[in-house]
């Protein structure tokens, strides 16, 4: 019985203990630890000169082509999925880092562009701004102005991305804040001051909307929980849609294209079922439920006007106070005069004098100032 064998790659004798083999060939266990490495996937040994991957993510070809690419920048693997592409150059990918980087020297990014969220502000529920303004050119330069007074070297609050649906304009979507850090301690009157300024509208076109995210988690720790606040959220657009039509500064048509209703139901559960199966207008609802971590109010048209702004903001918080509090039967008997009396005046003023401006708050009509 042999004892010995003579390594193909070496040529020398090791014990047969040492044997392994690989591609056919007897190779010792220095040569394999030398010359060979396991891919980090599948978990199938490769020569070291096939990995295609690096020393740290060894890969087999497969492995790479199926489910990785590299950073265009600094060459590090990654896995597809964790990709991030461009505004200027969508078929480039780029790792987390390099991609903040290139953030920072950008304006405008393509639509589907989606940094990880910074949570900003103590509470539990956040609110993530989509404003589209339009008319003004979707420029470059114009985004840098408005990204300038809100985002610093190290941190960023707000960034902007190109929209189909706008004529010459972007969106500026803003990272998840309180509706307290939305209101004190970030710069919104500065920045719509400086969209008008560059020749932007916003309520004075037909394709500017001003989109409300709300992180699911506001509502409940379980999706079955969540689902309870939702489906009373549902209820009260449809109980009160008339009133919020005349809110929100849309038309009907614009409703119809843009936040279509789900439709009435005599329970809240039997809307938000309705609203599961499909009906309504998908992402374009007035409440869009097709995001997994946000539920989105798309019903407002979009503003340059402070006040309307702040005021639509603390709009849907109430909204989401009223569903977190009250039962489905308290829901159902709620109407719209007694949800408005019970909006705290000294804390909600730009909503109170919104509604005012609207015809909508108690018989106490105010002049109403231009929209923009």
């Amino acid at each position: 019985m042999e004892t010995t064998f003579n390594c193909d790659l070496c040529g020398t004798q090791h014990p047969i203990t040492e044997e392994n083999e690989m591609d056919g060939l007897l190779i010792c266990t220095d040569c394999m630890m030398e010359e060979t490495e396991v891919c980090q996937h599948c978990g199938t040994r490769i020569w070291r000169g096939d990995n295609a991957g690096d020393a740290v993510t060894p890969l087999c070809q497969s492995c790479y082509d199926m489910y990785y690419t590299r950073c265009s920048d600094c060459n590090e693997i990654l896995y597809e999925s964790d990709a991030y592409y461009m505004y200027d150059d969508e078929d480039t990918p780029y790792c987390y880092h390099c991609a903040e980087n290139y953030r920072r020297c950008s304006g405008i990014h393509a639509y589907s562009y989606k940094p990880k969220p910074i949570f900003r502000g103590e509470g539990m529920r956040f609110f993530g701004v989509e404003l589209e303004i339009d008319e003004g050119g979707e420029l470059e330069a114009n985004a840098k102005e408005l990204l300038k007074l809100a985002n610093s070297e190290a941190d960023e609050f707000i960034y902007c991305k190109s929209d189909g649906s706008l004529s010459e304009g972007f969106e500026i979507v803003s990272h998840p804040f309180t509706l307290d850090y939305h209101i004190n301690e970030f710069p919104w009157d500065e920045i719509l001051h400086r969209a008008i300024e560059l020749g932007y509208l916003s309520h004075s076109t037909d394709t500017a909307g001003l989109h409300i995210h709300v992180n699911r988690t506001a509502f409940g720790a379980t999706e079955e929980v969540q689902d309870r606040s939702i489906a009373r959220i549902l209820y009260f657009m449809e109980a009160n849609w008339n009133e919020l039509l005349r809110f929100s500064r849309r038309t009907q048509y614009q409703m119809n294209r843009w936040a279509a209703r789900y439709g009435y139901k005599e329970h809240p559960a039997d809307i938000l079922d309705h609203a599961k199966k499909g009906y309504g207008g998908g992402r374009y609802s007035c409440v869009n439920l097709q995001n997994y971590n946000t539920i989105e109010f798309r019903i407002f048209r979009g503003t340059l006007k402070y006040n309307t702004f702040i005021a639509t903001l603390q709009m849907v918080n109430h909204i989401c106070d009223v569903a977190l509090v009250f039962s489905d039967e308290e829901i159902r008997n709620l109407s719209w005069s007694s949800f408005v009396a019970d909006i705290p005046k000294e804390t909600y003023p730009e909503l109170i004098r919104y509604l005012k401006e609207r015809r909508l708050y108690i018989n106490q009509p105010m002049e109403t100032e231009e929209e923009i």
